[in-house]
C-alpha cells in the first residue's frame, strides 16, 4: 500500500542530486539561510554582530534580501511589521548578548500583537552554553532564560543537522495561532564550521490549525440566537486571522453591534450602521456592552484598554473567543473557546440562524451621539482636525504606525482605519520608538504604497537612526513628528496625578531641529502648522522615498470616563 506521506518524504530527482553533491565551503550559516530560504523567506530584518558573521556570509551567497537597521530593537519593529502586513513569519537576524538583548522590547510588542518573528541570534561557542563562566564577548550565563517569557518558544542548537530542524519548528511556531515571536540561537562555532551536510531543498513547517470544538460553537449559536440584544467585541485576532469579512457576515446576520478595540482597528467598517466605532473610553460604549445580553469577544482577552480600564462589567453572558488560551477567561467569566477567530467565526456562521433588531442601528447612533457630545464639551477642537488632517491625507489603503503619543491616542479611539490591518500602534505592550521603524518594516513588505508613522518629538528621538536606513533602502515612509517640547502624554498624567508643573524637567526635553537633522540623512524634511498639514502630508505621501513632516503643536488628551 501507498501512503501519502511515502511521496512527500521521496526525494525529487534535483533534491537527490543536490544532497549527494553539496557545494564546497558552506557552513552553519549556509544551513540557517538555506532553511530560510526552503521556508519562502525571501527578506531578513537584522544588524550584524561578531558571532553571526557566518550567517552574514552566507546571505552574500543567496537571493534573500537583507535589510538592515541600525538598532536591534528598531530591526524588531521592523520586522513585527513586516509580519503583520505580509502574515509571513519575519526573519530577524541578531548577534549575541548585548545585540539580543536590546531586541527584547520589540519581541515583547510582537507577543503582545501576534506579528510573527522568527528572532535568530546567534551564541557564544557551544562549550560555553549553560555557564556563564568562560569569559566570552557577550556571554551571558543563560541567553534563552531572558526570552523565554517573552517569546512563544525557545530553539536552541547544539549541532549543525539540528539547524534546519530548529528554524522549520520555530517557524510552525510563528505561524501557528496565536501568531506570535519566536527565538532560535545558534553558537558562534556551529555557525562558522565547515559541513557536508546537504543543502537544504525542502522544508515542512505547516502552522497548526486551531479548530474550535464544535459543541462549544453549537452553545453559543444557540445563546447568540436566543439573545434579545446581543453585542460584538473585536480585537486584534479579528484582523491576525484575516476574519473580518466573517465577522462583518455574522454581525450583519445577528443585527448585533460591533465595536472594535485598538487593537482591532480596522475589522469592522467604521461608519457601517452596527459600527460603535472604537470609544472604549467613554462610558456610554462600557454601559452599551454591559447592557448586552450576550456579549460575543472575537480575538481579544478584554484587557486594561479594551475593558475601559477594568471597569467593564458585563450583566449578560459573555461568549469569548481567542487563540491564546492565556486570555480566555482571564478578566470574566465566559463560555471560552480556543480557537483561531476566523475558524470560529465560521463555525457560527454556518450554525446561528438570521435574527432582526431593527432597533439596532438606531441605538448605535444614539451611543455615538452621545460621545461626540461629551467630546464637543471638551474644548478639543485642535485635536480633532489635525486627526482629521491626516486621514484625509492617508491614501485609503496605505498602513500606519503610531508610536505612543497623544495624538495616538485619540486615534485608538476616532481614526477611521478605512480596512482591516492598516493601523498598527504600539499600545499592545506600550514601548517608545515603534511607529518609524515599523514603517520601515511595511515599505519593505508592500513598496506599492506609501506608510505613514506617526511619533511625538520624545518617541522620534528613540529612531532618529533610523533615518539612515530608510534613506540608504529608498523606503517610501513619511514620518509625522508632532513636536510638544517633552513626553507629551507624560506630562499631563504627571499634572493630573502628582501636580507637576509646566517645566517640569522628567517630561520636558531638548530637541534638535527635526527639519535639518532629516536633511543632513538626505531626506526631505518640512514644518508645517495644523492649518497645512493636510497639504503637506498629503504632497510628502506622494513623493516616493521618505520624508519628514515636523508638526510644533501642543495637543491634549480628551478625559475619558471610566465611571458612571
Amino acid at each position: 500500500m501507498t501512503h501519502d506521506h511515502d511521496l512527500v518524504l521521496r526525494p525529487t530527482e534535483a533534491q537527490r542530486e543536490a544532497a549527494l553533491n553539496p557545494p564546497p565551503g558552506r557552513t552553519g550559516g549556509d544551513l540557517v539561510v538555506e532553511t530560510l530560504a526552503g521556508l519562502g523567506a525571501t527578506t531578513v530584518f537584522g544588524l550584524p554582530g561578531q558571532h553571526a558573521l557566518a550567517v552574514y556570509d552566507a546571505l552574500r551567497r543567496s537571493d534573500l534580501r537583507y535589510v538592515g537597521l541600525r538598532v536591534e530593537n528598531n530591526a524588531g519593529f521592523a520586522a513585527d511589521a513586516y509580519g503583520r502586513i505580509t502574515g509571513e513569519a519575519a526573519p530577524l537576524l541578531l548577534s549575541t548578548g548585548p545585540g539580543a538583548l536590546t531586541s527584547l522590547a520589540a519581541l515583547q510588542e510582537a507577543a503582545a500583537a501576534s506579528a510573527p518573528v522568527l528572532a535568530i541570534s546567534s551564541q557564544v561557542p557551544v562549550r560555553g552554553l549553560g555557564g556563564g563562566r568562560h569569559g566570552y564577548l557577550h556571554e551571558l550565563p543563560d541567553q534563552a532564560a531572558s526570552f523565554r517569557g517573552v517569546v512563544k518558544s525557545v530553539h536552541t542548537v547544539r549541532t549543525a543537522s539540528q539547524i534546519p530542524s530548529a528554524i522549520a519548528a520555530a517557524w510552525q511556531s510563528a505561524l501557528t495561532a496565536p501568531h506570535g515571536p519566536v527565538w532560535v540561537e545558534v553558537p558562534q562555532d556551529v555557525l562558522a564550521a565547515k559541513t557536508s551536510i546537504p543543502v537544504v531543498t525542502g522544508v515542512d513547517a505547516t502552522p497548526e490549525e486551531l479548530v474550535p470544538r464544535p459543541e462549544l460553537t453549537a452553545v453559543a449559536a444557540e445563546l447568540l440566537a436566543r439573545a434579545e440584544r446581543p453585542a460584538i467585541v473585536a480585537g486584534g485576532g479579528v484582523v491576525r486571522a484575516d476574519a473580518a469579512k466573517k465577522l462583518r457576515q455574522l454581525a450583519e446576520r445577528l443585527d448585533a453591534p460591533v465595536v472594535t478595540t485598538f487593537g482591532g482597528k480596522g475589522a469592522f467598517p467604521w461608519t457601517h450602521p452596527l459600527s460603535l466605532q472604537s470609544w472604549l473610553e467613554d462610558r456610554h460604549t462600557t454601559d452599551f456592552l454591559e447592557d448586552a445580553d450576550v456579549l460575543l469577544v472575537v480575538g481579544s482577552g478584554l484587557g486594561e484598554l479594551s475593558s475601559n480600564y477594568h471597569t467593564f462589567r458585563p450583566r449578560g453572558r459573555v461568549v469569548q473567543i481567542e487563540a491564546d488560551p492565556g486570555k480566555l477567561e482571564a478578566n470574566h467569566p465566559a463560555l471560552g473557546i480556543h480557537a483561531d477567530a476566523r475558524l470560529a467565526l465560521q463555525a457560527l456562521l454556518e450554525t446561528v440562524p438570521e435574527r432582526s433588531d431593527p432597533t439596532a442601528p438606531e441605538r448605535v447612533r444614539a451611543v455615538l451621539e452621545r460621545v461626540r457630545e461629551r467630546i464637543a464639551g471638551q474644548d478639543r477642537t485642535l485635536e480633532q482636525e489635525v486627526l482629521g488632517a491626516v486621514r484625509r491625507a492617508l491614501p485609503a489603503r496605505s498602513p500606519s504606525f503610531w508610536d505612543m503619543t497623544v495624538l495616538a491616542y485619540w486615534a485608538w479611539s476616532a481614526f477611521d482605519a478605512k480596512a482591516p490591518n492598516t493601523m498598527h500602534s504600539a499600545q499592545g505592550a506600550g514601548g517608545l520608538g515603534y511607529a518609524f521603524p515599523a514603517a520601515l518594516g511595511a515599505a519593505v513588505a508592500d513598496p506599492t504604497r506609501p506608510a505613514l508613522a506617526v511619533s511625538g518629538d520624545g518617541g522620534a528621538l528613540y529612531s532618529v537612526a533610523e533615518l539612515a536606513t530608510a534613506r540608504q533602502h529608498d523606503l517610501d515612509v513619511t514620518w509625522l513628528i508632532v513636536d510638544d517640547g517633552g513626553y507629551g502624554i507624560l506630562r499631563e498624567y504627571l499634572t493630573d496625578a502628582y501636580g507637576a508643573t509646566p517645566g517640569d524637567p522628567v517630561t520636558e526635553l531638548t530637541r534638535p531641529d527635526f527639519v535639518a537633522l532629516a536633511e543632513s540623512f538626505g531626506v526631505p524634511g518640512v514644518r508645517t502648522t495644523p492649518g497645512t498639514l493636510e497639504a503637506d502630508l498629503t504632497a510628502a505621501l506622494a513623493s516616493p522615498g521618505p520624508s519628514v513632516v515636523v508638526l510644533p503643536a501642543v495637543l491634549r488628551m480628551f478625559a475619558p470616563t471610566h465611571t458612571g
